[in-house]
């Protein structure tokens, strides 16, 4: 303020000292009225000058002030702001933590709990399948135990039949032997005659072999022979004409070979076929064909009961 004023009061010397000059055509008197008004002029001037720097300081002052407190508040409201929006981060990293937290544990429950789920259902399943398999295989193993127990009981039953059918031949051809030897010659045939059925009715399983047939057949016809001395070969005819003897031809071959004089009676039940082009020695012992007759008569080979009956006893 001082410093305006004395630049205030140097302009006014310097207006002053040269007023006169540039107006020395005036009287001095009016110069002095007119150089003290502008000096009252100046000196108002220069008061208001000096007033309105002083309001403009004060202004000034106000506004540095005003401006000081407006950064003092703001540095005060951005440290408070800073704050809230570093403790708010805080509880939302906390809330974000929580949550996540409960989201994991919410996440492995519910894993948990489908993993359990899937568990007892894939158990669940592997029981259904386990039990499924179970019953096939039981089902099969019964099935198959069931086959075994009837092809046991099938083979049981044919072993015991085979038993049974054999027992009653040789029961049957040993009671004829010893009727034979008795001499109730037509006991003997009746008691041969049902043996060689039995025979007859095993012979599509070979039971019995086909020797022992032939041995039985050739009893029945050799006992009718002692039986009917003079005409036993009508009895003998007769008796081949019977349904017993059908498929029999391989047995009745074999007693004609035993007994030659049954030769000419098979042959004229089976009339001769041709011979083949080449026959084989072994297939013409057991052919079912005409057994050539011999050219003379032999004598009959012994009958041998007890021989037959060892035999059959081995067989």
């Amino acid at each position: 303020m001082t410093t305006i004023r004395q630049h205030i009061l140097v302009l006014a010397a310097i207006l002053a000292v040269f007023s006169p000059a540039l107006r020395s055509e005036q009287p001095q008197k009016a110069s002095r009225s007119t150089q003290e008004d502008r000096l009252k002029k100046l000196e108002e001037r220069a008061d208001a000058a000096e007033k309105a720097a002083s309001s403009a300081m004060m202004e000034k002052d106000y506004i540095t002030r005003t401006q000081k407190q407006y950064e003092s508040y703001y540095q005060k409201v951005l440290n408070t702001q800073m704050w809230t929006l570093g403790i708010m981060g805080l509880i939302l990293t906390g809330v974000f933590v929580l949550v996540a937290k409960f989201s994991l544990k919410m996440i492995d429950e519910q894993t948990k709990t489908a993993t359990a789920g899937a568990t007892v259902q894939m158990r669940n399943e592997y029981a259904r399948a386990l039990a499924k398999e179970v019953q096939k295989l039981w089902d099969s193993n019964a099935a198959d135990v069931r086959k075994l127990k009837e092809t046991l009981t099938a083979q049981s039953a044919e072993l015991e039949q085979n038993l049974k059918d054999r027992s009653d031949f040789q029961m049957q051809f040993v009671q004829a032997l010893a009727e034979s030897l008795d001499e109730r010659q037509g006991d003997s045939t009746l008691t041969f005659r049902n043996a060689l059925r039995t025979y007859k009715s095993g012979k599509p399983r070979n039971l019995i072999e086909a020797k022992v047939g032939a041995t039985t057949a050739r009893s029945i016809f050799e006992s009718l022979r002692r039986k009917h001395r003079e005409n036993y070969v009508d009895k003998a005819r007769e008796e081949l004409a019977d349904s017993l003897y059908n498929d029999l031809e391989e047995e009745l071959a074999l007693a004609a070979l035993q007994s030659p004089w049954l030769t000419p009676l098979i042959n004229e039940r089976s009339p001769a076929l041709p011979d083949p082009p080449a026959p084989e020695p072994a297939a013409e012992a057991r052919s079912i064909a005409t057994i050539p007759e011999t050219g003379s008569p032999e004598p009959d080979l012994p009958f041998d009961e007890e021989s037959d009956s060892c035999r059959l006893l081995n067989t």
